[in-house]
């Protein structure tokens, strides 16, 4: 009985199995969950993970507030995390993975839309306010910090005073959907990059493209 109880409570045990903490990265797409947010603006950052996964082959699961997958990239193990919290909470899940899995800062990416930016435009930050944007606003003042990594995706603001939220909420139309496919695969190759050469070497090789 007392070996059933230890068992009931004990933690779940980590996904990566990487024991050098500097080798691991955390992902994170930022979106809602629901057939009715699938192709929407906000959900830009979902979108930008399941085209990684496609590329390198890996599957989300269902786990504890959100659908991760794993996969290995040149000698670093990386965990990514779709939150199941809804966009407005997406701090509990973002810290919830960091802790479990014991994840540096410097070695997480957010991944998230932006109307600030032209539709397209990535551009790569490792600091900076949330923008007025709810999910980042969350995660800041959830890990109390601005200082942390943040792959900006440009949706443009082509929305009259006081629309941006039907916007973002809205589905793409049908220019961005034939532009869609090679910027996700340019967002893809900016997540390795990330991983493998930095976030400065990243930056500069991408910003703006």
């Amino acid at each position: 009985m007392f070996q059933f109880i230890k068992a009931f409570f004990r933690k779940p045990a980590q996904i990566l199995q990487e024991t050098d903490s500097m080798k691991k990265f955390l992902i994170i797409g930022l979106g809602n969950i629901g057939a009715e947010y699938e192709e929407t603006r906000h959900n830009i950052g979902f979108k930008i993970l399941d085209s990684l996964s496609e590329k390198e082959n890996f599957t989300f699961e269902s786990e504890k507030l959100g659908a991760v997958a794993s996969f290995k990239h040149k000698g670093k193990s990386v965990l990514c995390l779709k939150p199941s919290t809804y966009m407005n909470l997406s701090g509990k899940a973002v810290k919830y993975w960091m802790e479990k899995e014991k994840i540096p800062l410097e070695n997480v990416l957010i991944v998230t839309d932006d109307i600030n930016l032209p539709f397209g435009t990535l551009r790569l930050k490792t600091k900076g306010s949330d923008g007025g944007h709810n999910g980042l606003k969350d995660i800041q003042n959830t890990l109390q910090t601005t200082q942390y990594n943040r792959l900006r995706f440009g949706v443009g603001a082509e929305f009259p005073k006081g629309r941006q939220v039907d916007y973002v909420l809205g589905k793409w139309n049908e220019d961005e959907i034939s532009a869609l496919p090679e910027r996700l695969q340019k967002s893809a190759d900016l997540i390795k990059s990330f991983i493998f050469s930095g976030v400065k070497n990243t930056m500069n090789q991408f910003n703006g493209t």
